[in-house]
């Protein structure tokens, strides 16, 4: 007989011993989601005695022979299948590599170089591995930069550079297709004005994948990614330039330096090992320590780095601690490992903080101690937990906040008294005569709640504040974190509740609500838009660590959802864009976190193109009539 299973190319031949004829017939359907089949034990039985015996599974490489390159594309793991791969209505991922050509195709047309016929040779691409000079034009969204060579029209992504750099780099992947070709920098053979490497305070900067622009003045990175946003929602949101107000100016980081509150470096298993390893029940061993730190820029390759000047200082003394633990323990690691560094503060009173207590917590060489304002009651005392099932504690202006250790919260708390101020403030409509009877909003749904940073903090300005995630672990914290801040339930209270369900319990009236949305990088999906704009909140403040897909995402709730009914007709928006800022959560890199609020549109009013089309064009024309 014979048992049918899915193909699955992770998946190698079986331990039984197959007919020649079938084993040849498997292995070719394998990657093509034809069918495995996998033989009853009698044709095992059948099989010659004189026939060495197969491997339960196909050895993979060697990981010291694996390639040191991934692919460009999709190299951060969360962007994989994004929400534009299965939907007509989002139409694009976000992703590097279509951020990246948007720049490319920008550049082209700035410097007229977009259309063959211009009376000059194309110059040959330079050949892989070769080392050309190349003058950087401008720093793409992604934090790379962008240069040319003379007489060429292909554009070379090198990284560590500055607009006006004439640069060194070294060539290792072209895509005539797309007109652009990658490069690793080199050296400077002439450098910008703008470029300050006395600014540099790591010696793994220009190696390390973690930061891109720490020879750039700080208020230059601030405006580099105002134009971030701004070329977010030019080329994702889909939207004409009228419904697009001014971006404002990025919001700064108090701290540039020391304000990661967690970073998670890992080191790689033995050289000898395996991907195979454990279908095969292999255990290799460590001969001496192996690199832990972060990945080398546009590489597979771990770097050993001792020490990470953007981490707090608690966590920096964490990771020379973690480093000298594995280094003594590493008879106990047969393959690699991600080590978690997470900061922890306990917050003590000044008047319990007296003389021999201080003596004593000030001589522990892993505790850090500060002391803010002098109108500050209480002495923070920092420290690193490394266990991801530990529970860490973060202090918010007066909000305490507790989490597993491994699970999500904002990494740089500094910002973070700045950004839920803004949003404090900017959540509720300006101060102003009701028009038209228009309802009071007193009610805030936090959609994506997390572990409840935006149901608490914004708590005080609402009669009741429900935050809604579907994690049971993040809803679980967030009420222990209510409760904690001493809000009752009759105040805040959270929800676990189905993606494809999510607004299914909410009983209090759309035109009295604002909803905040926080979703993963993928942006929201097509089937929660649907449900907001059929919810039809009074306001919308819509906070991404993507602006890309916030855009694409915003594109779609100002300009309308095909077959949807806002509220103003079947494909028509119903929002407008009240402002958009950028905040620099990460300095000395090239993410950007956006805030976006969202008003609902009067009714009666709309926003139309010359033709009499709202936004897009009205039913999304450029799908066709495809039916979604």
């Amino acid at each position: 007989m014979f048992l049918y299973e899915p193909l699955n190319d992770q998946y190698y031949m079986s331990s039984r011993i197959f007919h020649p004829s079938l084993r040849s017939l498997i292995k070719s359907a394998r990657g093509f989601g034809i069918a495995r089949y996998n033989m009853a034990s009698s044709a095992a039985n059948a099989a010659s005695g004189e026939r060495p015996r197969r491997k339960r599974f196909e050895e993979t490489p060697l990981q010291s022979e694996e390639p040191s390159r991934g692919s460009y594309r999709f190299k951060n793991k969360r962007m994989k299948n994004g929400h534009g791969d299965s939907s007509q209505i989002l139409q694009t991922n976000g992703t590097n590599e279509e951020v990246l050509l948007e720049d490319v195709k920008e550049l082209l047309k700035t410097m007229n170089l977009h259309e063959q016929g211009d009376g000059k040779e194309q110059a040959k691409l330079a050949e892989k591995f070769s080392e050309v000079e190349v003058t950087i034009q401008k720093i793409s969204s992604t934090g790379d930069g962008l240069g040319l060579m003379p007489d060429s029209r292909q554009v070379y992504v090198v990284p560590f550079t500055v607009p006006g750099d004439t640069i060194t780099a070294k060539v290792f992947k072209h895509d005539e297709k797309e007109g652009y070709s990658m490069a690793d920098f080199i050296r400077v053979n002439k450098p910008s004005p703008v470029r300050d490497d006395s600014l540099v305070k790591c010696p793994y900067f220009a190696s390390c994948s973690g930061c891109q622009f720490q020879m750039l003045p700080y208020d230059y990175q601030l405006a580099h990614k105002k134009t971030i946003v701004e070329k977010a929602y030019k080329n994702f949101s889909n939207l004409p330039p009228k419904l697009i107000p001014a971006i404002g100016d990025t919001i700064g980081s108090p701290l540039q330096y020391g304000y990661r509150t967690k970073l998670t470096p890992h080191f790689d298993g033995p050289p000898d090992a395996r991907r195979s390893d454990g279908r095969n029940g292999i255990r290799r061993t460590f001969k001496q320590v192996p690199p832990i730190g972060f990945m080398k820029k546009g590489t597979r390759l771990t770097i050993d780095i001792e020490d990470c000047p953007i981490g707090t200082s608690a966590v920096r003394k964490g990771m020379r601690r973690e480093r000298e633990r594995v280094s003594k323990e590493l008879d106990n690691y047969h393959r690699g490992a991600t080590l978690l560094l997470r900061e922890n503060t306990e917050r003590i009173p000044k008047s319990e903080f007296h003389s021999a207590a201080s003596n004593e917590i000030q001589e522990d060489p892993d505790v850090v101690i500060e002391e803010k304002d002098d109108d500050d009651e209480f002495i923070y005392k920092k420290s690193c937990t490394t266990d991801p099932k530990s529970t860490t504690t973060e202090y918010i202006d007066s909000f305490q906040f507790t989490n597993p250790a491994g699970a999500f919260f904002q990494n740089n708390n500094s910002i973070l008294p700045l950004f839920t101020s803004y949003i404090r403030s900017h959540i509720l409509p300006s101060p102003s005569p009701q028009i038209n009877n228009t309802p009071k909003i007193t009610h805030l749904i936090d959609a994506y709640s997390g572990s409840g940073l935006f149901t608490i903090t914004l708590s005080a300005l609402f009669t009741t504040s429900l935050g809604i995630d579907i994690s049971p672990q993040s809803i679980s914290s967030a009420t222990h974190n209510a409760s904690l801040n001493s809000l009752p339930p009759s105040r805040a209270r959270f929800l676990a509740a189905d993606a494809s369900a999510l607004f299914s319990s909410i009983t209090s009236p759309a035109a009295e609500t604002v909803v905040v949305i926080d979703p993963p990088r993928k942006g929201c999906d097509e089937s929660f838009l649907r449900q907001l704009m059929g919810y039809g909140p009074a306001r919308v403040v819509y906070v991404s660590c993507n602006v890309h897909t916030q855009a694409r995402d915003i594109g779609v709730l100002v300009g309308g959802m095909k077959g949807v009914d806002g509220g103003f007709g079947v494909g028509e928006g119903a929002y407008e864009i009240e402002s958009i800022v950028g905040f620099d959560f990460f300095p000395q890199t090239g993410h950007v976190e956006g805030v976006a609020v969202l008003r609902r549109k009067e009714e009666g009013k709309g926003e139309e193109d010359g033709d009499g089309k709202v936004g897009k064009e009205k039913d999304n024309e450029k799908v066709g009539d495809a039916q979604v």
